[in-house]
């Protein structure tokens, strides 16, 4: 039994990780707190849905087809709207957190309620890993979230976009000096984690049904996994997948499924509580900052 919940452990673990992949890219190069993740997520899930089930076009390309829109409704939101509140650290979340809440009541209003509203799977069977059976479906997203942050890792170190990234990331100004375009920088950078959202709904969704309120639950997840990590740090945001992941998973083993968001409050308190930059973050400690 235990050993079951280990193996579904890592499976939660690293869909945190994909979920919060975006969120975390887009505030450690931008400073952007998005607050619309949620609204892309379920924007995302719901286009591949309309485009596969509604309009009949094929799941392979329903799938970059979202993706690419996602990444352009991030980085057409940046361009029209938070170009204009950069710095503004409570003008950003408000605008975000206000469009995404309108999108997904939009959502709401239009229907978006019902079990119909599901993914088909990517990968149909399963393996066996021990004594248990694992769906290929939650194997893929083990693979995808592996090959997904190694890309990242490659794409950071070794592209010229990726570079200036990083360069954005470490200081803006002194990025500024050397010729980078820190707006053109932080639009791309929204561009990038709104289709890392995408691509974590179409992996993930066909494990359930696509709804309102996942796109609050995984605006919650992301916040959880960012916060307890150290926002802006990749490493922190593995690590705090992997501590989060687990700890759902053994709650919801032994104490119930209700528990599993409740798992994630708690961590949200104490990490303010006893280190509010966060396991790995970067931001000053409490006793720095009075």
């Amino acid at each position: 039994m235990i050993w079951g919940a280990l193996l579904y452990g890592v499976v939660n673990s690293i869909a945190l990780a994909l979920m919060a992949l975006g969120f975390n890219l887009t505030f450690g190069i931008s400073g952007i707190a998005n607050f619309s993740y949620g609204a892309m997520y379920v924007f995302a899930g719901y286009g591949t849905w309309m485009l596969f089930q509604k309009l009949g076009a094929p799941l392979f390309l329903s799938i970059p087809m979202m993706v690419f829109l996602t990444g352009l409704t991030g980085a057409i939101m940046y361009r029209l709207v938070l170009v204009r509140l950069r710095g503004l650290v409570i003008s950003e979340v408000i605008a975000t957190f206000g469009i995404g809440l309108a999108a997904l009541e939009l959502f709401r209003f239009m229907g978006l309620i019902g079990f119909e509203y599901t993914l088909p799977v990517l990968v149909d069977g399963s393996i066996q890993v021990g004594p248990f059976f694992l769906d290929l479906q939650r194997a893929f997203i083990i693979v995808c979230g592996i090959l997904l942050t190694a890309f990242l890792w490659v794409f950071t170190r070794y592209s010229p976009v990726g570079l200036a990234f990083r360069g954005m990331a470490q200081d803006e100004y002194t990025a500024l000096c050397l010729g980078i375009d820190t707006d053109k920088v932080a639009m791309l950078a929204m561009g990038l984690g709104g289709g890392l959202c995408a691509l974590a709904a179409v992996v993930i969704l066909p494990l359930g049904t696509i709804s309102v309120d996942a796109g609050y639950d995984v605006l919650l997840e992301a916040l959880a996994v960012c916060i307890v990590g150290g926002l802006g740090s990749a490493v922190g945001m593995v690590v705090a997948s992997f501590i989060l992941g687990m700890a759902q998973s053994m709650a919801s083993m032994f104490m119930g499924s209700h528990w599993m968001m409740i798992v994630n409050l708690v961590a949200i308190l104490v990490i303010l509580a006893a280190r509010p930059s966060g396991l790995l973050g970067k931001q000053k400690e409490l006793e720095e900052r009075i």
